[in-house]
């Protein structure tokens, strides 16, 4: 066996057909297009015209909306705040903070807030501001010996809305 006896499977790749390259080619005059209108011209094309019938997408109701105020919070877990705190990336003694676990890579972005969810347990006692919290990470962090400040969520600003 040598590299130059390296080939596909016989039939495995075809050439693409070249229309438009005379009668004798099987794909001449129309090239596969059939007759004249707006279907045989390049780049035109009514796209979901149902030949009159009201079109499917216009058959159905619209559903839903999509709220232009709604805040999109950065979400941690008990598990992974006690992850981050035995890794030493975050400072028990200290109020921990949004900007203390961004700045520990703990979380990537701040978005428009912090929320604690209560997945895992928590061992360490420690005080935390958040934007919001789930009462089972409250209960968690609470029975540990900490507490949790629910700090009013950042407005979003008006260029932000979009």
């Amino acid at each position: 066996m040598k590299l130059n006896d390296i080939a596909d499977k016989a039939g495995s790749r075809k050439a693409r057909m070249r229309v438009g390259r005379g009668i004798g080619s099987g794909k001449g005059k129309t090239a596969g297009r059939g007759g004249k209108g707006q279907t045989a011209r390049s780049g035109v094309r009514i796209k979901g015209f149902e030949g009159g019938q009201m079109p499917i997408h216009r058959r159905l109701p619209k559903r839903g909306f999509n709220n232009i105020f709604r805040l999109d919070f950065a979400e941690i877990n008990l598990d992974r705040l006690q992850d981050a705190i035995d890794a030493k990336l975050i400072d028990v003694s200290e109020t921990i903070t949004v900007e203390s676990l961004v700045k520990a890579k703990v979380v990537r972005r701040p978005k428009a807030g912090m929320r604690l969810l209560g997945r895992g347990e928590i061992k360490a006692k420690l005080n935390i501001e958040v934007h919001g919290a789930s009462k089972t990470a409250i209960a968690a962090i609470e029975k540990a010996g900490g507490t949790v400040k629910i700090l009013a969520p950042a407005k979003k600003d008006e260029g932000e809305a979009a």
